[in-house]
């Protein structure tokens, strides 16, 4: 029986939500015990490691799930962020610079950092492994990609979560 196929198109979108909700809230309980049991460092240094897998994996499966040209450059990279499931939870924009050649990625409300700052806890320090999270992420939609940090907590301005800028390696084009 597969209770999904009776659903409409707005209970398959609840369901949507609920299940990236319970796969980050899976990733947040994974992190934890893993700190409880190695400390912060190890835990972030095994997080970077799986991320940088799991972006891979994702990438490359909604690549080829919605038909995502190969090496299509920063135009390729925009519609796979679009299809992320963080796209599902967190809410999130890209601007394009005036010639097209960089594109900007800002996380505009993070579940994992508003969680924390709710319950009165520092920012978790996400740079490291969204480095590696996203330059995997890029460079599986298109090796040509190159990731820059602007900010991320804790060092992101105040109220604001993470922003990337993403451009081709020189004298790369589309």
């Amino acid at each position: 029986m597969n209770p999904y196929a009776e659903m409409s198109r707005e209970e398959l979108l609840d369901a949507l939500e609920m299940f990236a909700k319970n796969w980050l809230a899976h990733d947040g309980c994974w992190f934890l015990a893993a700190e409880e049991k190695l400390g912060l460092e190890k835990a972030i240094d095994l997080d970077a490691k799986a991320w940088k897998r799991f972006a891979f994996a994702e990438a490359r499966r909604i690549k080829r799930g919605f038909g995502i040209e190969e090496n299509g450059g920063l135009d390729a990279l925009e519609e796979a962020l679009g299809y992320r499931m963080y796209s599902l939870i967190n809410e999130q924009h890209v601007e394009w610079s005036d010639d097209r050649r960089t594109l900007r990625f800002e996380m505009d409300v993070c579940r994992v950092q508003e969680t924390r700052r709710r319950k009165g806890l520092d920012d978790f320090p996400c740079r490291s492994v969204g480095e590696v999270e996203f330059e995997s992420f890029a460079t599986t939609v298109d090796p040509r990609i190159e990731v820059r940090c602007e900010h991320c907590p804790p060092d992101a301005p105040e109220g604001k979560y993470c922003a990337w800028r993403f451009s081709l390696k020189d004298g790369e084009t589309d």
